[in-house]
């Protein structure tokens, strides 16, 4: 499951070393064991992470994240080139509360960037064209690979695939439509994706 703010905000904070839950502590946490002296009379002590403040930037946001993170989150961040690439590939034991807040806005700024500054009516309608183009491409390039990859495992359309299929057709149509309808939306489906990806439509295999 893919967590939203909302989610997160909801989530109980009964987590050992709370602490580690308001930075990016790469699973560091606080140590116990012992001082031992000379004459080995032994006292309880605590070791805390090297935790610091660092103000990072970020690509997708645009601005500098300030973030309280351990010296070894510092390291990963840096083996990761930025800490867009950070929060969106490690895992969601490593990052906290507080990562996983950052991972839920760094993807959204990351698929829906803001428009450029002073940018005219015209050049916005070019843009949103080409992202519509974009998404249509990247759909039909899904729907065709799995559809290359049912035939090269030999898997026949069920009755379920039908139904799923159907039922596609009929909330894109609004809701009701006649069998006529439905056939006549899947062609027209198909034959978009056609022109959609053109050569590649034929050419298209799946490892």
């Amino acid at each position: 499951m893919i967590p939203t703010l909302p989610t997160l905000k909801a989530t109980p904070a009964s987590q050992p070393f709370k602490r580690a839950q308001l930075g990016l502590f790469q699973g560091k946490l606080k140590r116990y064991g012992n001082n031992v002296p000379f004459s080995h009379h032994k006292t309880r002590r605590t070791w805390l992470p090297n935790v610091q403040r660092k103000r990072l930037p970020s690509e997708a946001l645009g601005t500098n994240i300030r973030v309280k993170l351990t010296t070894r989150a510092l390291k990963s961040i840096k083996k990761h080139n930025g800490i867009d690439n950070y929060l969106l590939n490690t895992r969601h034991e490593m990052l906290g509360w507080e990562g996983l807040r950052l991972r839920v806005l760094v993807r959204d700024a990351m698929e829906n960037p803001p428009p450029p500054k002073g940018e005219t009516p015209e050049a916005k309608a070019v843009r949103e064209e080409k992202e519509e183009l974009t998404r249509r491409k990247a759909k039909a390039t899904q729907a065709r690979a799995s559809e290359l990859r049912r035939v090269v495992h030999s898997q026949k359309p069920t009755l379920k695939t039908a139904q799923a299929a159907r039922q596609a057709a009929i909330e894109a149509l609004g809701g009701t439509a006649s069998p006529g309808k439905i056939i006549e939306y899947l062609r027209k489906q198909k034959q978009d994706q056609k022109e959609l990806l053109g050569t590649s439509f034929a050419k298209m295999s799946i490892s």
